[in-house]
This record gives C-alpha cells, structure tokens and sequence, in this order.
C-alpha cells in the first residue's frame, strides 16, 4: 500500500490521531515503524473493550510495522490511576505474574505470535536507581499533572491523591523512550499518559511518537463502556455458544459501532451491509455475521459453524442439537394427534393459547422444517420437533 493508502486504514474507528501528519510524513520514510501498546495486567481476562485496540495493531502488523506488545507488570504494581477517585491498591508480583501470562494467551489469537515482540517494562525499570528516578520525576511538574481531569477533581475535592500515583504517566511516558516508539496506541481514557511520552522523548533528544487514540467500546447495554463488573461483556475467553448468544441480543443500535470497532471486513463490505439493514435485511442477519466472524478468531472456524447449537437454549429455527430431551406421549388410541396437541403434552409449550401462538408465529419446526396447525403427528413415529427458541424435544408418539 501506498502511505496515503496505509493512513486511511489506521484511521478507521479512530479517536484521534496525533499528528496525522507526523504519522503519514513516517510511513513514507518506508521503514516498518515501532508501534507500542502497553497494557497493565490488572485482572485475567480480556473482553471485546480491549480487542478494539489489539486489532488496531493486528492492522499495524498486517501492513509489515513491527508490534511491541508492552506489559506493564513493574506499573501494575503502582496501578493507573485514570479515571479513579480513590488510589488504586497495587497488585503482588505474583498477581502480575499471573495475570500476564493470561493476556500473553489471549492475545495471540488476534496477533501473530511471530511477527510481536512482548516485553516486560521491568526489564528496565527494576533497575532504575533512586537517583535515575527522581531525574526522572523532574522531567514533569506537580503544576502540570494536577491538570490531568482525574487529579484534578480529586484534588479539588480534597481527597488523597498518593505520590506514586503521580509517577504512574511518567513511568508509562519513559516506557516509550526506553523503545525509541514512532507510534503508541492507547483507548480515549490514555489520552494524558500517551501525550506523556511524546514529552518526555523530547527531554531525551528523542522524535516524538505519534499518539493514537481508541473509543471506549460499549456493552452490550448500549449505554456503559464494557465492562466485567458491569455484567456487559463479551470476554475472550468465553465459550462459543456464549458469544453467540451475547451478541444475538445486543441492541440493534450497536451494529454499526460493533462492526466498525470490531469486525476485520473491509470498510467497503461494511457499509454494503449497514446501507443493506437500512434498506430492510433482518438486523438479526447482521449480528450473525459478526458472531461467526469473532466466535472463528477466538475458537476455530469449526466451533463458529456450531456456536448456534451451544448457545444455551437458545436453538437457531430449523437446527437439531445433539442432545435432544427424549418425551414420550400416548393419543388415547387415536392414530394421531395434533401438532398443537402434541405441543402441550410434550411440555414445550405451557397451555393451548401458548401453543396457537407459537403455530401462528410460524415457530414450531419439525425435524427440522416448519408447520402449521394443521400437521398432525402419527402413531408409531418419532419428531423432533422446536417450539420457539427454547423448547426442543424428541417425541416419541405411542397409542
């Protein structure tokens, strides 16, 4: 690609880009750039919030730009302190350690393990000395970081802000000295921490890196950022009935933002299938599509085809799972009976008005085909036969 043709795609799903035209001046030098993404290992488990950026540096990596993958375990002992009201409680090593290796894991499934370089910043700031640190801590003035909007109301509302939180910026800002970064990526919240670094390689006689800002995903509410303890995740490691299920029932208002954030289609392929869903495709078509395309990053093309079939009890209309609940129902000697009847008894629906609805919602399959109110089930024969999205069941038909 041409740099121009580069520049437009690392702009996609952007917040911003600082300077853009710092950015295009690098590519055209024709050098892959070092581009750097930290992340501070503070719990286990990744979720589709912090793919969005993982999947900008698959871009990066795509396009041949060498990838630092950067994991802050000498700063996850301090803890970010953006966005907090309270100092955060730092974590054990061991806890680091821990939570590492998990994103280490995680990660590789959108990254190529061989084209990434994961470091450690303790490799290098373990061996800072006290007098390297406090040249450090003069790089910066206390005047400047109460600027910062979390500080700064804390500090306002008179409550404690510790001394080591003040170092977490710097020591994120020297992160990118210490790798001589072209480019660092980082979500809308990292804004001051990105910027940190760009100051401070210039106090190193350093060209200033390039910051890129990310969105803040939403959750599958549609309103909050994802988030786990919010319960509105989709984690990585989830299973793949699971992710299907989640995505299937997120609002219809996440489309295209889930798409542009999360999908790996060309931009062109995207806005053919929005521009599709606004001309009448079921949304629900869409949500498809973007579970398979996730559930295979994460677990395999085969665990994508069958996703549909572990998602709880949720049943795609027409397909017959594996493990079926066998019922067995008698007609009383009649030769049959019908589907309404058989719904009742079988228990797949609750009453005769619920089971005229599911039949005049034209929700009720058998062995894999729709029907109406008027099919009838035979004596001596066995049906699997749905009711809905939950209710499944083999029934074996007897006098």
């Amino acid at each position: 690609m041409t740099p121009e043709q580069q520049l437009a795609l690392i702009r996609r799903g952007t917040e911003e880009i600082i300077q853009e035209s710092d950015l295009l001046a690098r590519l055209k030098e024709g050098r892959p750039l070092r581009v750097k993404a930290g992340f501070d290992p503070t719990a286990p488990d990744l979720h589709l919030g912090h793919t969005v950026l993982i999947n900008k540096l698959r871009v990066f990596q795509d396009l041949g730009h060498e990838v630092i993958f950067l994991i802050g375990d000498f700063t996850g002992m301090i803890g970010d302190p953006t966005g907090k009201n309270v100092t955060r409680k730092p974590l054990t090593a061991e806890q680091v350690a821990e939570n590492a290796k998990s994103y280490r894991d995680q990660v590789f499934k959108i990254l190529d393990p061989q084209k990434t370089r994961v470091v450690f910043n303790s490799e290098w700031m373990s061996k800072k000395s006290a007098a390297e640190m406090i040249h450090l801590a003069g790089q910066y003035t206390v005047t400047r970081m109460l600027e910062r909007d979390d500080f700064s109301k804390r500090f306002a509302n008179q409550q404690s802000i510790a001394i080591h939180e003040f170092l977490y910026p710097l020591l994120q800002g020297y992160d990118s000295v210490e790798l001589k970064a072209d480019v660092e990526l980082g979500g809308t919240d990292q804004k001051f921490n990105l910027l940190m670094g760009r100051t401070l390689q210039g106090k190193y006689s350093q060209t200033a890196q390039v910051c890129i800002t990310l969105p803040i995903l939403e959750g599958l509410d549609g309103v909050q950022k994802m988030s786990k303890s919010l319960g509105n995740y989709i984690g990585v490691s989830d299973a793949p009935g699971e992710m299907y299920q989640k995505l299937l029932s997120m609002p219809d208002t996440l489309i295209p933002r889930y798409f542009e954030l999360l999908s790996f289609r060309t931009q062109e392929d995207v806005e053919g299938l929005l521009n599709q869903m606004a001309a009448g495709r079921n949304p629900q078509e869409l949500k498809k599509l973007l579970a398979l395309e996730i559930i295979e990053r994460f677990h395999g093309k085969d665990a994508a085809e069958g996703a549909h079939k572990a998602a709880g009890n949720v049943i795609r209309p027409g397909d017959i799972p594996e493990d079926v609940p066998e019922v067995v129902i008698e007609c009383g000697g009649e030769t049959g009976l019908p589907i309404s009847a058989v719904l009742n008894r079988a228990g797949l629906t609750k009453n005769s008005a619920a089971a005229r609805d599911v039949l005049q919602r034209k929700a009720v399959f058998v062995d894999g085909g729709d029907v109406d109110a008027a099919f009838r089930c035979e004596v001596g024969k066995t049906y699997v036969i749905q009711a809905g999205k939950k209710a499944i069941a083999r029934v074996i038909v007897q006098k």
